[in-house]
């Protein structure tokens, strides 16, 4: 049989569909080569948020022909389903498989068969019409102790920077039978942290339910459940609140024996009293929420299409911090958007001062062919934007570094990851805590444990501590 890499770009959900093909290859008998250089065909399933991350793979397509001149380079994911002509000539591409049709790779790309050269087909189709979402666990690369499933794929938001929507289609989920048979499975081979994550986690369901009040369809999502899952309903049938984040969340509690549930990015609209109420009640649930903002400034939400205003996100953090007071609260933040001015800027600046953040992902904005963003007058200049980033990063150091601070002479839980080092004062074992803090504890300690560390001092980006006994 053929060898084959894969080499995923962006974000977890993009990774959890390369773990996908991944499965999907090696149960067909495939064999994974160890890396680009050395296999008969390398799969690149690519991201498409910004110009660098279509540079990205451009780039890695020339280097693994350089490299590797006799490998068969296929190409799929979010730049493949956008872009697929312009994949299609360069040099050295055999086949682009686009999002439309990444679940059925293993199947269409006949792997013994291709040669190197212009691309012999493309496979791209309306990404809208598309249902299949493709799961499989992700592991961190050097950890491997907290597998990130993804829930949720596509997004119906409309956002007007954004060209998610256009490759990934619409919101889809994995039924919950689904969800609890890979999270039962991952506790089964010994994961004790398990992380959700979606394209837009927050609407996860709601397809479900949209689906089964067509079709009339009550029966067989209760058959897949327990009688404990069924005997916990307050009707005979799934209500609407069972097709909610909140309902999986319960669901994942109630039919697995998961000690922590981390959950990743949930838009601020989908924060509900009753989703916070649950996360800050459960001792199984990581204190940690990431809720994104894009911008401070009103006007700004409104030019990218933003569902939420300024106010309503701050009430949004309040209510999150009020719950959880040791949380860690992150947001993500774009400057530079077009039209952006210096006081909109500092309504952002202002309101991430005054909110309990602990940290930040800043973006620059990106144009992205096809958006209406992309055509708004009134560009940022690059420089400006690189400024307003910089801003933005230091402030968000000065606001991680004190949370991080205010738990030296605490203990914390903690899972150990799979990492250690070396230092003049000894060995220290790389943990991550409940509330999302990076913290070094003396020793060389078994990976994925959870265990009670001790707090002893802060500083950068990380603690030290020692294992409490």
């Amino acid at each position: 049989m053929p060898s084959f890499y894969v080499q995923n770009f962006g974000c977890r959900a993009t990774q959890a569909d390369g773990a996908a093909i991944e499965r999907q290859l090696a149960e067909l008998g495939f064999d994974r080569a160890a890396n680009a250089s050395c296999a008969q065909v390398v799969i690149l399933n690519t991201c498409t948020v910004t110009a660098a991350a279509d540079q990205d793979a451009r780039a890695s397509i020339r280097r693994i022909q350089r490299a590797n001149p006799d490998c068969q380079i296929v190409v799929t994911g979010c730049y493949a389903q956008r872009a697929p002509e312009e994949i299609a000539a360069l040099p050295g591409v055999s086949q682009v498989i686009g999002n439309s049709h990444k679940h059925l790779l293993a199947e269409i790309v006949p792997l013994s068969s291709l040669t190197p050269g212009p691309a012999q087909q493309i496979f791209v189709s309306d990404i809208f019409a598309h249902t299949e979402l493709l799961a499989a666990p992700v592991f961190e690369e050097q950890a491997r102790t907290r597998p990130n499933l993804k829930v949720q794929d596509g997004c119906d938001n409309r956002c007007s920077f954004c060209v998610i929507p256009s490759v990934r289609g619409q919101s889809r989920s994995l039924p919950t039978a689904e969800v609890l048979r890979q999270v039962n499975s991952l506790v089964d081979s010994g994961y004790r942290e398990v992380v959700i994550s979606g394209i837009n986690l927050g609407r996860w369901g709601r397809d479900l339910l949209v689906e089964n009040q067509k079709t009339g369809n009550w029966k067989q999502r209760t058959d897949n459940w327990s009688s404990s899952i069924r005997a916990s309903l307050t009707s005979p049938w799934p209500t609407g609140n069972d097709y909610r984040l909140e309902g999986l969340v319960r669901a994942i509690l109630g039919e697995t024996s998961l000690e922590k549930l981390r959950i990743s990015s949930v838009e601020p609209m989908d924060w509900s009293d009753e989703f916070i109420a649950l996360m800050a009640s459960s001792p199984r649930i990581a204190k940690h929420a990431h809720v994104p903002m894009q911008s401070g400034s009103d006007a700004v939400l409104r030019r990218m299409h933003r569902k939420y205003r300024p106010w309503h996100y701050r009430e949004k953090i309040e209510k999150i911090r009020a719950a959880m007071p040791g949380a860690a609260i992150g947001a993500d933040v774009m400057v530079g958007f077009p039209g952006e001015t210096e006081a909109e800027f500092e309504e952002t600046r202002r309101l991430i001062e005054d909110l309990p953040l602990t940290y930040l992902h800043v973006f620059t904005y990106s144009a992205r062919p096809g958006t209406p963003a992309a055509t708004l007058p009134n560009q940022v200049p690059a420089h400006i934007a690189r400024d307003r980033n910089r801003i933005l990063r230091e402030l968000a150091a000065e606001k991680k570094n004190v949370f991080m601070r205010s738990f030296i002479g605490t203990q914390l839980p903690a899972i150990t990851l799979n990492v250690t080092r070396q230092t003049s004062g000894g060995e220290f074992t790389e943990t991550l805590t409940d509330n999302y803090l990076k913290l070094q504890i003396r020793g060389n300690h078994e990976p994925n444990r959870w265990i009670v560390a001790q707090v002893e001092t802060a500083s950068e980006e990380t603690m030290l501590g020692s294992r409490k006994l």
